[in-house]
């Protein structure tokens, strides 16, 4: 008979358009389940197994707090130590949290910053993870430091940075020797050129136009320690085996009690908001952040999770440490079947009514595809017809400057404009006039939607400044941007 959880992940990979995917299922210490289903590669034979590799995203941060654990274990770092002790070039444009910014606070996302800040500086971009962190004092806080929630990936990318300064190792080569070696981790790695040079390697997928389509890795090494995590079902099941275990894995422990407990305590109050209908079932009692995991309860018991998301590759790491279980569900579509999957591999353990979590998600899928929709229409139908720019092209031609992102170009080329971000050749977009001073970005990268570009003007009619109003990708906000039209050299 086949197992239920077969019959379920081979019914999303069709409800949800998904080429392939991998489960790994944990109970009482044990390696309970693990399979592969669909295809690495859509419209290609090759099968996904238990050993394909699949890019995690977020699930890296959690990496990343774990690894800092050990040191705390260590006795070589507190979780309450500040950054500046061992970063002392580091800095936010806000004095008081440069001075006060603590490990704790990096992975308990309340810097003051706005949710994904600073993904306009690293998404994309050739530069590296010193130059991304240096640009961070020119984000704009949005709030007051430890006032709010606000999920990061910058942040993890210094706290990863914490550990070439107390040990001489990258975070890489410590996360290899110290976590991923002793855990039986062979397939696991966290850079571009590692994942290149395996064979068997899931390809991330998404919809582009409405269709599903391959689209090609993202090099995410800048921010690696927030993102950059690419493992297989098997490797993840172990890595919660050592958490399922408080920090000991096959009667070795590899992160201290004291400094494991912290990492699943709750450190930030994370806000409710009302759920879906379709999903109100998951509506949380109560929901937090610890240390490179989410908590949160379901069925009336305490969750430790963590989903992670880059272009085209989806996934979710849970556990319910009271039952000794942990799922994992890697996908490479950018469609919600990892959670719909683990919260019903959670139901068939945790017992009460089922839930078809594979409709419900279905359910809101289609909700939310009509809202965009919706949105596309509502922009279009604001277009003022029959209008032209107040200048001609080569007045909107020129240098603009974010303080954080870098320069960006715009420039008449065989009769129309092009903008050019100078640090991330993936936001390169051909100007197309909408209405009066605002030009539609339609951008070369296909995985980048279309947006708008306006160019105010000041009282002599002279360009002032560059404004997006660009649908956000999933860790950038076009929001936080600030292009002042700069002199000419």
């Amino acid at each position: 008979m086949t197992n239920p959880i077969s019959r379920n992940v081979t019914r999303a990979l069709a409800v949800f358009d998904v080429p392939g995917a991998a489960v790994a299922v944990v109970k009482d210490d044990a390696l309970v389940f693990a399979a592969g289903f669909g295809t690495k590669d859509l419209g290609r034979s090759a099968q996904v197994d238990e050993h394909s590799l699949f890019a995690a995203g977020s699930i890296s941060k959690s990496i990343t707090a774990t690894c800092l654990a050990i040191l705390v274990g260590e006795g070589k770092l507190g979780w309450d130590d500040r950054v500046t002790d061992y970063l002392p070039g580091f800095q936010l444009s806000d004095p008081i949290a440069t001075r006060l910014l603590t490990v704790r606070d990096l992975l308990a996302h309340r810097s003051g910053l706005r949710d994904v800040s600073g993904g306009t500086i690293w998404y994309g971009a050739h530069y590296d993870r010193a130059e991304v962190i240096r640009r961070l004092r020119f984000l704009r806080p949005v709030a007051g430091f430890r006032e709010r929630y606000a999920y990061q990936n910058v942040m993890y990318l210094v706290a990863g940075e914490l550990i070439p300064a107390l040990t001489g190792k990258t975070w890489d080569a410590f996360a290899r020797d110290r976590l991923f070696d002793p855990l039986g981790m062979p397939d696991s790695n966290t850079s571009m050129p590692e994942l290149r040079a395996n064979v068997n390697v899931a390809m991330p997928h998404a919809r582009i136009d409405d269709v599903p389509r391959p689209v090609p890795y993202r090099d995410h090494d800048n921010v690696g320690p927030a993102a950059s995590l690419n493992t297989s079902a098997v490797d993840l099941a172990q890595y919660l085996r050592l958490y399922l275990g408080g920090g000991t894995y096959a009667g070795q422990t590899l992160v201290a009690p004291a400094p494991f407990a912290e990492l699943i305590r709750a450190q930030t109050v994370v806000p409710i908001d009302p759920y879906p209908d379709e999903l109100s079932a998951l509506t949380p009692n109560f929901q937090a952040y610890a240390l490179g995991w989410s908590l949160r309860d379901y069925r009336g018991r305490r969750v430790v999770v963590h989903t992670g998301g880059v272009d085209g590759m989806r996934a979710i790491a849970a556990m319910v440490p009271d039952e000794r279980l942990g799922v994992v569900v890697l996908a490479n579509q950018e469609e919600p079947l990892p959670t719909a999957i683990c919260y019903g591999i959670l139901d068939d353990y945790l017992g009460g009514p089922r839930v078809d979590w594979i409709g419900a998600f279905q359910a809101r899928r289609a909700t939310l595809r009509a809202q965009q929709r919706a949105a596309r229409d509502t922009v279009v139908a604001a277009r003022v017809r029959g209008t032209a720019p107040a200048l001609p092209l080569e007045g909107y031609a020129g240098r603009y400057r974010d303080a954080a992102a870098g320069d960006a170009h715009v420039a008449l080329e065989e009769g129309r404009l092009v903008l050019r971000f100078d640090h991330a050749s993936c936001f390169s977009a051909e100007l197309e006039h909408w209405h009066f001073d605002t030009f539609r970005a339609n951008w070369r990268d296909p995985y980048v939607p279309p947006g708008l570009v306006t160019f105010p003007l000041s009282s002599k009619a002279v360009v002032t400044e560059m404004r997006f109003d660009q649908p956000n990708l999933l860790d950038v906000d076009f929001g936080e941007l600030d292009y002042k039209r700069a002199a000419a050299a």
